[in-house]
């Protein structure tokens, strides 16, 4: 008898160039079409072929936050996914792999989990129809409507013409055929959708549409892991929108462009990881000086250096808050939602304009390259603010940085008559002039360094103040930044259910940093928990640094995977059930089924010989 579950979650393993990622977001766009929640999360390797690839797809008839913890079902696409996952499948689960490929063994999974091997060459007559007749055979399986599957099959190959098409839909239905006649229906179903078909993205399409709603018309930037999907989305759908986007020699032309378009008025952005945001400092320095506006954002990956090219972490926040020397008036974004991806990106705009000085938005690759379903976003009247623009001189002393009680100045655009200025990366006095080439001004320095400065206040009154979210009588309070969010989200509504109270102080602005209303949140909290994916606590020092609070225990994680639902509930339980009196920190790490040590030079597979004495 099937189980019928409010939520399944299909595990899909191989090697990189197994054609992995499209085929698990066939699957994921099929399910969001039938009316399913969606949340797919890849984990995947920098070589371009081999490595390992795990995409897990967690489908529910309600919300999901997270890519989940149990395997219901898994494609194995070769030996080594089998062996690193089999044995975590539940009962009543299934396993699905190419038997033309490798040969698997009962003892090679758990109870009561079927092992389904599909014959490619037998059924479809190429090995290229691999992953399109194993989804049929687990369509079959999970009894989902296959017409979902069979319509992205269309969309995708309509190009190569009706013959490729087709070849692939026999191969699905191949599939379906056989597990229908061979094996058992799944033991874990789920119930059915609701049939409202909504969104599915990521983080990085949804900063990119934000930005295009905004009014961007400038991209500029050097490719780099996990920002450049953002340049590849908007290559793609940015010209519909009339965006020009420029792929730059290296990230210091990629920001220097920026600027030069946000200086005579066109709303442009940037975007790189921490080892190209490292070669911008430089130019955000110029931005703040000159007072022009330009967006960036930097997509953490785990470092230092090059470090994990396609692994996330939350590691850079000290390097953006600290980029550039000098004071001078910025904001620190940390979206945690698809949502906020799309309406911070319109913010930052906004706030660049108007207070005429660079804005960061820090995102990371768990937000940035995940696939989510969502309930869509605003896209009429979407607020539009340039600030105070000069379009007439008033006489012959047009002051570009004139010092104002708000501290923004008059901004006019090149080629505005009257208003010839000189934009100096130097200190200048309120006509741009340089004050320190013969000598320096003492009391100009300080009058142009209290007028940028001004701004802080008055943008720190815009932003979103952060909210504690959950019972005010909680007895602990989970504390995190960014892309951590819904994780935490899932604990809460977790141990609800267990009758724990808890409640969740999840930062979303990062700076200007919301001190009194941070500080007045946790003088009223219980105990407190913080959750980051670094390995320093960076959220946990700002708090501290400008509020004088500490935050009680810690749980980190900067293995490069994000946090699993369970990692973060079991510590939060254990502080609930024990409420240790000593501030405690723990460290978790993903199990990826293989050993801590393990090095691909200590433990050649076969046929690496060559390459280890290479």
């Amino acid at each position: 008898m099937a189980q019928m579950a409010t939520e399944v979650t299909v595990w899909i393993g191989g090697a990189a160039g197994d054609g992995i990622a499209s085929a698990g977001e066939s699957f994921a766009k099929a399910c969001s079409r039938c009316g399913y929640h969606i949340f797919a999360y890849n984990s995947y390797q920098s070589v371009i072929r081999g490595g390992h690839v795990c995409m897990h797809i967690r489908i529910g008839t309600h919300k999901v936050y997270t890519q989940g913890d149990e395997l219901d079902y898994l494609v194995a696409l070769n030996q080594d996914t089998l062996e690193r996952y089999g044995k975590r499948v539940m009962p009543g689960g299934a396993v699905f792999y190419n038997t033309d490929k490798f040969q698997a063994k009962p003892e090679q999974i758990g109870k009561n989990v079927q092992l389904i091997g599909v014959p490619i060459m037998e059924l479809a007559g190429n090995q290229l129809m691999q992953n399109t007749a194993l989804m049929g055979a687990l369509i079959q399986v999970l009894a989902l409507d296959p017409a979902g599957i069979r319509s992205l099959i269309k969309e995708r190959f309509e190009k190569k013409g009706d013959a490729i098409v087709q070849t692939n839909l026999n191969a699905f239905d191949k599939g379906m055929e056989f597990a229908k006649t061979k094996c058992q229906p799944g033991g874990i179903r789920i119930g059915s959708g609701d049939s409202k078909r909504r969104p599915l993205a990521g983080g990085n399409p949804l900063i990119g549409f934000g930005a295009l709603a905004a009014g961007c018309r400038f991209y500029s930037a050097y490719p780099m892991t996990p920002a450049s999907s953002l340049l590849h989305w908007l290559v793609r759908y940015g010209v519909k929108a009339g965006l020009l986007v420029k792929q730059c020699e290296d990230e210091i032309a990629a920001l220097n462009m920026a600027i030069g378009a946000g200086h005579v008025g066109v709303r442009a952005m940037t975007g790189t990881s921490g080892g190209g945001f490292a070669l911008m400092t430089e130019a955000i320095g110029e931005a703040a000086m000159t007072e022009t506006p330009v967006v960036i954002v930097e997509v953490q990956r785990g470092g230092p250096s090059t470090g994990l090219p396609t692994k996330t972490e939350q590691g850079d926040f000290f390097q953006v808050f600290g980029a550039s020397q000098g004071d001078f008036p910025k904001a620190i974004l940390a979206p945690r939602t698809l949502t906020e991806c799309y309406t911070m990106a319109i913010e930052a705009f906004n706030l660049s304009e108007k207070y005429q000085c660079p804005i960061l938005i820090l995102s990371d690759l768990y937000l940035a390259e995940r696939l989510e379903t969502f309930e869509g976003v605003q896209i009429t009247n979407v607020p539009i603010e340039r600030g105070e623009m000069v379009t007439q001189a008033n006489g012959d002393h047009y002051r570009r940085f004139l010092d104002t009680p708000s501290g923004v100045s008059p901004r006019a655009l090149p080629g505005t008559a009257g208003t010839i200025f000189t934009a100096a990366t130097d200190e200048h006095d309120q006509h741009g002039i340089v004050i320190s080439d013969v000598f320096t001004n003492p009391g100009i320095r300080a009058k142009m360094m209290e007028k940028r400065m001004r701004k802080i206040s008055a943008m720190a009154k815009e932003l979103k103040p952060p909210q504690l979210e959950g019972p005010a009588d909680a007895e602990l309070t989970l504390v995190g930044w960014g892309s951590t969010y819904q994780v935490l989200l899932e604990t809460q509504e977790v141990l609800a259910k267990e009758n724990l109270k808890v409640n969740i102080l999840c930062l979303a602005t990062l700076w200007p940093f919301p001190a009194e209303q941070v500080r007045k949140i946790l003088e009223k909290c219980k105990m407190t928990l913080s959750v980051e994916n670094n390995y320093s606590g960076q959220i946990v020092k700002l708090i501290r640094m400008e509020t004088g609070i500490g935050i009680q225990h810690h749980l980190r994680k900067y293995d490069g995977e994000p946090f699993e639902l369970h990692q973060v509930v079991e510590r939060a339980r254990e502080i609930l059930k024990t409420k240790p009196k000593e501030s405690t920190l723990v460290s978790v790490v993903s199990d990826e089924g293989v050993p801590a040590d393990f090095s691909p030079i200590e433990n050649p597979p076969i046929g690496a010989e060559a390459a280890r004495q290479h």
